[in-house]
């Protein structure tokens, strides 16, 4: 089972130092990936109708991945460089697949693009997006994309998008792997039609849940489950035993990777983030010889 690490950037707060040393560190781990989360806008979440449920509000950092990914490209050889996940629905999709293919260019095929809908509507605003329509525009933008990675020249007429004879040059030089993540049964249904795989985030119980009912998704689809992927962030666990304990869990329910989080456990600074992230990473080595 591969096991990735998420980047703590509500924790480093767009220090670019940070992002250098964690970035080589979670390589020299022997971490497998290094995850980020996607905001593009902060809201101040007071007084807003209807109400932002979401854990973020405007104090909490984010990088633009798809920049940090050209950096983390520049000085790492070996992870995978992944998004858990990109708010694709808010973003202009040929922009999106343009950004992606140099990523996965410049990293020499290391992304790995996961996608889902977001929950701030706020957000959606700021860049004048439609929030209502978010999951059919998610649906449609995953078709297109790999279109425009695949081939020289697109035509394309849905129903948010039309494109005439038109391409992103250069394309990826293989097809990226698109991952869908969520909470509900339309992510589910999303991801068993359209995905490579699945991110789960979420109490522990109901993502079990969620993979077997993604699984069944896969039959009826007609989709083998083969190389299908099944991935958890474990972003409520807060100690070394805890993560241990869930990651065997999961594995034993035929998961294919965890991402470890770091975050909200008094660990403020990068080396902090490192040294917990090296202990977690020696005892599931330990446990799951990951």
């Amino acid at each position: 089972m591969k096991v990735g690490a998420i980047y703590p950037q509500n924790e480093m707060h767009g220090d670019p130092a940070a992002l250098h040393d964690i970035g080589r560190a979670v390589e020299g781990l022997g971490y497998d990936s290094l995850l980020f989360f996607d905001h593009v806008v902060g809201a101040d979440r007071a007084n807003r109708e209807p109400p932002l449920w979401g854990p973020y509000d405007e104090s909490d950092s984010f990088h633009d991945p798809f920049v940090a990914f050209g950096y983390l490209a520049a000085i790492t050889s070996r992870i995978e460089l992944a998004t858990g996940v990109l708010i694709l629905p808010q973003r202009q999709t040929v922009l999106v697949a343009q950004q992606a293919a140099d990523a996965d260019l410049m990293s020499g095929g290391r992304l790995r693009l996961g996608v889902g809908t977001g929950w701030n509507w706020v957000e959606y605003d700021a860049l004048n997006e439609e929030f209502a329509t978010r999951g059919p525009r998610l649906d449609e933008q995953i078709t297109l994309l790999r279109e425009l990675w695949e081939k020289p020249i697109v035509s394309f007429k849905g129903d948010f998008h039309e494109l005439e004879r038109c391409c992103v040059n250069p394309r990826p030089a293989r097809a990226i792997p698109i991952w869908v993540g969520g909470f509900s049964e339309p992510a589910f249904r999303r991801g068993a039609r359209f995905g490579d795989g699945f991110t789960f985030a979420a109490d522990f119980d109901d993502c079990l849940d969620g993979m077997a009912r993604v699984r069944e998704l896969l039959v009826e689809n007609g989709r083998e489950e083969g190389e299908f992927g099944f991935e958890v962030t474990l972003n409520r666990a807060r100690d070394v035993e805890t993560v241990v304990a869930l990651a065997v869990r999961w594995q034993e329910a035929g998961g294919t990777g965890v991402s470890v989080y770091s975050e909200k456990i008094g660990r403020d600074s990068a080396a902090g983030h490192i040294a917990y992230l090296d202990t977690v990473k020696v005892a599931l080595q330990s446990e799951l010889g990951s």
